[in-house]
């Protein structure tokens, strides 16, 4: 049994109205975990009626649903949680160079309009899909989620810039080693070549230094944000999937006001969390 926090104070920092959570995981019954997976989060399960608090509390309007790894490449539950949250949201699926056209279709039809690459331990599938998927999703006019360790970015960088769709690089890039000159510079790179955006999302994963400050990750955070203000999407990371017990759940208020925090001003947190987002993920614009 996990106590999960979805209500309370709100963030000191007002949301500006139209704002999209890029990055959570929505599970409902009746979908079990796939072999290759780590598990379902420990119930109760974080279904709509509790990530809709979640949307409350902060001031979310709408969301990008990613696939979660405990199901792999079957995307049922991704397609129910679609469903049920309705036009506020979007979803990013694992395809394959096995998905047929018609899969294509019918995910599109429901609100997908990406593709998830995890090459770490528990994903579905890793960077030897990367130019395949890439292909499809561009066709599809699809973007990309990225993850992998951003430690190896040197290396993949020319594989990274040769990308044709849009794509994100998720989750502060995950530098487990920490993030020097040379791949600060190369995330710079692959942002300037403008199909690049950079995802605030999940610190606590990639962190050596931790919390409250996260005083590692935001130092890349707000050169980022700095060098390029209108390629900064942000995400809860909702519900924290990592967090095992209620003790290491995190405070969603808070952590939004300590990584919203690293954007400089008003006009890029607005850009971060709506005109952004609505460009990559294809959003309506706001009224």
């Amino acid at each position: 049994m996990m106590i999960r926090k979805l209500s309370g104070e709100p963030p000191k920092l007002v949301l500006p109205k139209g704002t999209i959570d890029t990055q959570m995981h929505m599970y409902l019954p009746g979908h079990p975990a796939r072999p290759g997976g780590p598990g379902l989060p420990p119930d109760p399960l974080p279904d709509a009626e509790a990530y809709r608090q979640v949307m409350a509390w902060l001031g979310i309007d709408r969301v990008v649903i990613t696939q979660g790894n405990a199901h792999q490449a079957d995307n049922a539950n991704l397609l129910a949680c679609l469903a049920e949250m309705g036009a506020v949201a979007r979803g990013v699926a694992v395809i394959t160079d096995a998905t047929p056209a018609a899969e294509m279709t019918r995910l599109a039809d429901a609100g997908v309009v990406g593709a998830r690459i995890m090459d770490l331990p528990g994903g579905a599938l890793g960077l030897s899909g990367l130019e395949t998927v890439d292909a499809m999703a561009a066709d599809a006019g699809w973007m990309m989620a990225v993850q992998f360790d951003g430690n190896r970015i040197l290396e993949l960088e020319p594989r990274l810039a040769a990308l044709k769709s849009r794509w994100v690089f998720d989750h502060h890039g995950k530098f487990f080693a920490g993030a020097g000159p040379a791949e600060v510079a190369a995330v710079k790179r692959l942002v300037d070549a403008g199909r690049c955006w950079f995802k605030f999302a999940g610190v606590y994963e990639s962190s050596r230094l931790g919390g409250p400050e996260y005083a590692d990750v935001a130092e890349v955070a707000r050169e980022m944000a700095a060098h390029a203000p209108e390629r900064i999407v942000w995400g809860t990371n909702w519900p924290h999937n990592l967090a095992r017990t209620a003790a290491d759940y995190p405070c969603d208020a808070a952590l939004a006001d300590t990584v919203l925090g690293w954007l400089p001003g008003d006009r890029a947190r607005r850009l971060a969390l709506v005109d952004n987002p609505q460009e990559l993920f294809g959003f309506p614009p706001v009224g």
